[in-house]
């Protein structure tokens, strides 16, 4: 168990005395308040938090803590984060990592840390862009996307990241948008309670090269008929006017209004994360508009045992069982002679 401190730390005990480089109304600063502010909430000492980034916009996030950070190279945040995790099982390790960086050139160490269920939190940044190198495709971009290294648009189909998650046996995913800080600080706190790999998509908007990339979805105009915000145990409901739900049909997730043709609120999906069977978790993770809301908050938090701690349940066991335990014992193993 990581020390807990009972010093009232405050968000501007996590404030970071660098400058924050990020664009003016780069959506990655309202991440980093929500994160400022959730921290304090961990009641974790500051010395107990490790912040572990590649290379991206995003990976910057480091310098802007006040914590341990290591900011390491392109892809290899996920490899480096598990070394620093099982090395010291005090700390609570944070991987800032992009839609490039995790998924592209680090995509293996992505899907294998989630696969082992480390005991970390992984906060990937997604625009739909490459931003730090000003404006190619990601392995996130929309099919068609024109930028600068797809002129005539890119034929590549995109990740659906909580489909990649709960493929590679995630026990832990989260979806938030940076419009929403308040909302990301909560996510997050339930992150940092996970006992294995949790995976937070934070959808940001690069102003620069891809900006308004998740409008369809933020715009005043249709949120909150676009946006499904998920609580545990409560009913599936969204909309402007809060009566449109989710139901399971014969084919899978349908929406419904509620009133209408007998639907009333016990007639809809209640949300639980915990669910062992990642089905109906994968279904909410894979909608998207404009047939379906976007799920948002945590969509999946389930039970499953954590690699640092089988690592350490097996070094036990095979220390128990090892009859040379110290060089000593090495030393006068086998056959000996005694010298005169």
């Amino acid at each position: 168990m990581i020390e807990k401190t009972t010093e009232k730390l405050s968000k501007e005990d996590f404030a970071s005395d660098q400058m924050v480089k990020w664009c003016p109304g780069c959506g990655n600063h309202a991440i980093l308040s929500a994160i400022e502010n959730v921290f304090p909430q961990i009641s974790y000492k500051k010395e107990k938090f490790c912040v572990v980034s590649g290379i991206g916009c995003s990976s910057r996030l480091p310098y802007y803590l006040n914590t341990y950070g290591i900011h390491g190279i392109h892809g290899r945040a996920n490899a480096i984060a598990t070394g620093v995790r099982l090395f010291n099982r005090n700390l609570s390790v944070w991987i800032a990592t992009g839609d490039g960086d995790s998924l592209a050139i680090g995509g293996n160490h992505f899907v294998h840390i989630i696969r082992r269920n480390l005991d970390v939190n992984i906060l990937l940044f997604n625009n739909e862009i490459y931003g730090l190198t000003k404006g190619q495709y990601s392995p996130t971009s929309p099919m068609g996307k024109i930028t600068k290294s797809s002129p005539q648009g890119t034929i590549e189909h995109p990740f659906t990241v909580g489909e990649l998650v709960l493929g590679a046996q995630g026990t832990f995913f989260a979806r938030v948008i940076d419009t929403h800080p308040k909302f990301i600080s909560e996510v997050l706190f339930e992150a940092a309670k996970h006992d294995g790999t949790s995976v937070v998509e934070m959808l940001q908007n690069c102003v620069i090269f891809n900006d308004g990339a998740h409008k369809y979805v933020t715009d005043k105009e249709f949120r909150e008929d676009r946006q499904l915000l998920l609580r545990q145990g409560e009913p599936m409901i969204f909309g402007k006017d809060r009566d449109k739900g989710i139901i399971m049909g014969n084919n899978g997730l349908e929406i419904v209004k509620i009133g209408e043709n007998g639907i009333s609120e016990t007639d809809l999906l209640v949300h639980d994360m915990t669910r062992p069977d990642p089905g109906i978790h994968l279904m909410l993770a894979k909608m998207k508009p404009p047939h379906y809301p976007i799920a948002l908050g945590v969509i999946r938090s389930a039970k499953a045992a954590t690699y640092d701690q089988l690592m350490e349940n097996l070094i036990t066991t095979v220390n128990g069982k090892l009859p040379i335990r110290t060089v000593d014992d090495l030393l006068n193993s086998g056959d000996t002679w005694e010298v005169n």
